[in-house]
């Protein structure tokens, strides 16, 4: 007897194994260069060397088009953080993606230094 639950039951267990298969297996070291806001493009001159996974090669088409973070990627591609990092690692380690660490903040500057600088600039100018 099947009911109309039946494939959403489906769908939703292949969700559950699909990450395990896209990283055949592998957990992401802890030493990772990689965070969620790590930002991400493809390289100016990507290797052509191997034929690459459905999911590479979907991560690759979105980052062509400039710097997105670990966390953006994640975002489009529906695939949990641990699972986009294992394959950012694995596509900038064969040399098909850039990676570089975010811009930092910048540090608050002393309000006193800002003052006297203003303080000097009505002197100086009225």
């Amino acid at each position: 007897m099947t009911t109309d639950d039946e494939p959403e039951l489906e769908h939703e267990a292949a969700e559950l194994v699909r990450p395990y298969v896209i990283t055949n297996g592998r957990d992401l070291l802890d030493g990772s260069d990689f965070s969620l806001i790590t930002l991400v493009t493809v390289h100016a001159d990507p290797p052509r060397t191997k034929p690459l996974d459905p999911e590479k090669l979907s991560l690759l088409e979105l980052c062509s088009g400039g710097f997105l973070s670990i966390a953006e990627i994640a975002g489009h591609t529906r695939l949990p953080v641990g699972v986009v990092k294992i394959l950012v690692s694995d596509l900038a380690r064969e040399g098909y993606l850039f990676s570089r660490a975010p811009i930092p903040t910048a540090q608050l500057v002393d309000r006193q230094i800002l003052e006297e600088v203003l303080n000097g600039l009505q002197a100086r100018f009225g």
